[in-house]
C-alpha cells in the first residue's frame, strides 16, 4: 500500500512507570494530555520511520542456510517540525524551568507517546503509526545568520526512539487502518495515549 503525505502528528507525555497519559496542563502537554502539531505550529514536514523490522541473522548448517533468526523491531522516527512550540519541545526533551525563563535538563527524559497519520493513495483512508512510549532527543541545533536577501530558518529536528508498550502486547509500535471495518478510533487513542478519553465525547 502506497502512503501519501503526512497529515498530522500528535504527541502526549505518559508516565514512565504506568504508561498512563499525563492529562495535566502543567505536568503534561495539555489539560487533555495530548497536543496535535497542527497549523498553529506550521505542522510537521517529515516523520521518517526506521527500524520497523528487526535485523535478520542467517543460520548456516551443512554448507547451506538452514534458518533465519529475526530480531525484535527497534523503531525510531526522525522528525522535522516546522515550528514546534518551545514549551512543548522543552517538556518532551526533559528540560525543566527555573521559574525565571531559564531551562536546564531535569536529569531524565520523559516518555512520549506519538501518533503519525498518513493517507492511502486515493486519500479515502488513513494509516496511523502508533508509538505508546519512547524518548525524544535533539542533540544539535543549527543557527545561521540571516542575509541581506533572505531569512535563514532552522527547523526543529527531533529524533524519537520507541520503547515497548504494554497496550501493544510488548511491541514498540502498532499500525491502524481506518479502512478496516472494525477500526475504532477511540480505542486507538486509548491504546496509543495510555488510556486517553476524548473530553468532547458525549457522555451517556
Amino acid at each position: 500500500m502506497a502512503l501519501v503525505g503526512l497529515k498530522l502528528v500528535t504527541l502526549g507525555l505518559v508516565d514512565n512507570k504506568t504508561q498512563k497519559l499525563i492529562a495535566d496542563a502543567d505536568a503534561g502537554l495539555s489539560a487533555s494530555g495530548i497536543v496535535a502539531i497542527d497549523s498553529k505550529m506550521l505542522g510537521t514536514k517529515t516523520a521518517n520511520v526506521t527500524g520497523l523490522s528487526g535485523s535478520t541473522t542467517k543460520v548456516p548448517g551443512n554448507n547451506v542456510v538452514q534458518d533465519v533468526m529475526v530480531g525484535p523491531s527497534a523503531p525510531a522516527v526522525a522528525f522535522n517540525f516546522n515550528n514546534l512550540d518551545i514549551l512543548i519541545k522543552n517538556k518532551i526533551l526533559g528540560m525543566v524551568s527555573d521559574g525565571k525563563g531559564g531551562y536546564t535538563f531535569g536529569g531524565s527524559i520523559p516518555n512520549t507517546a506519538v501518533l503519525i497519520e498518513s493517507q492511502t493513495l486515493d486519500r479515502k483512508n488513513s494509516v496511523f503509526f502508533g508509538f505508546g512510549r519512547g524518548i525524544m532527543s535533539a542533540p544539535s541545533q543549527n543557527i545561521a545568520t540571516d542575509t541581506d536577501t533572505a531569512q535563514t530558518r532552522e527547523d526543529d529536528n527531533v529524533t524519537y526512539t520507541a520503547l515497548t508498550t504494554d497496550a501493544f502486547n510488548g511491541e514498540p509500535y502498532k499500525l491502524y487502518y481506518t479502512g478496516d471495518p472494525k477500526f475504532d478510533k477511540a480505542n486507538m487513542m486509548k491504546e496509543v495515549f495510555g488510556g486517553y478519553v476524548d473530553p468532547t465525547a458525549t457522555k451517556r
